[in-house]
């Protein structure tokens, strides 16, 4: 055997990603250099570690072996790093945290200043939908989770960062003087997924004023619902905190329409029975102290809505 941490760490990857584009997407390197990285891997052993079936690679159950001890040496050989930069008085370790779609918005003000004055700290942000950031903080994969509503079914502890807007928005062409109720039996409603913190949002708020959409539109992402609204193929309630630019050039308008926006908070949650490692607790440290410097900075100009 003479297979070098490089290999573990592409092989470990094409486990992960299920396939050797996306594990090269990942690792930025090329598809062909992940391939042969594979492959003088496998060669290593009389055992098949991945096979491919039609058009998709597969990995078999001796590779899931490989895989898990793989990930272990690479942990182990990151906490030797740790170590060495932690003797020397520098903040070390891995910050891991999963954050709602439109946490995207969000998230990057409030890492980048401990980013940059931490250099020793290895960062894993993982945006996805709100099932899959749940199912991470519940798994303990994760340090902390953003979302914009906190789920009543875990126990967990939260810090608040900053508000959460919705309103209902339209394009630039769209004549905002009928009803609400007259708008929706006319036309579209866009909808994010099912399970989508802005979709329950929505949901909630037609619920509790008595409309009855007549046509609904699902999208997978607040991206692809802004540009249908932009398009003209409806309307949508979105947070605000997505369409800053499509505001201010003229793309998209506020509908002005009574008991919105909808307000809920953005705020950084784990789970109540977690045991937090040294650059977690600096982490959330930090959130507190700077949390209203950086609304400051960089949302202020939410308050002009």
């Amino acid at each position: 055997m003479n297979y070098t941490l490089h290999q573990l760490q592409v092989f470990l990857k094409i486990t992960q990603t299920k396939s050797i584009t996306k594990a090269a997407e990942a690792l930025h390197l090329t598809q062909p250099a992940v391939s042969i990285q594979l492959r003088n891997f496998q060669d290593q052993f009389d055992i098949p570690l991945t096979e491919i079936v039609g058009k998709q690679l597969y990995v078999t159950d001796f590779g899931r072996e490989i895989a898990l001890a793989a990930e272990n040496i690479i942990n182990e050989v990151h906490s030797i790093n740790y170590k060495t930069l932690a003797y020397k008085g520098i903040l070390s370790g891995k910050l891991k945290i999963s954050a709602v779609s439109t946490g995207k918005y969000v998230m990057p003000y409030f890492l980048s200043k401990f980013i940059n004055v931490n250099s020793g700290i290895e960062f894993e942000v993982d945006v996805t939908n709100k099932a899959k950031v749940i199912k991470s903080l519940l798994n303990n994969e994760v340090d902390f989770a953003l979302v914009s509503t906190v789920p009543d079914d875990i126990k967990v502890e939260s810090e608040l960062l900053m508000k959460n807007d919705l309103y209902l928005i339209a394009n630039k062409d769209f004549d905002s003087r009928l009803t609400i109720k007259d708008m929706l039996s006319q036309i579209p409603l866009l909808y994010r997924e099912t399970g989508s913190a802005t979709r329950i949002s929505m949901e909630n708020f037609l619920l509790a004023n008595k409309i009855n959409p007549n046509t609904k539109i699902q999208l997978t992402s607040n991206e692809a619902v802004k540009q249908a609204v932009i398009a003209g193929l409806g309307l949508s309630i979105m947070p605000l905190i997505g369409i800053k630019n499509e505001l201010e050039n003229g793309e998209l308008k506020i509908v002005p329409v009574p008991k919105l926006p909808i307000t809920t908070n953005w705020r950084l949650i784990w789970l109540k029975s977690k045991k937090m490692s040294p650059v977690a607790n600096a982490y959330l440290e930090f959130v507190k102290q700077n949390k209203e410097e950086i609304y400051s900075n960089s949302f202020s100009w939410i308050e002009s809505y």
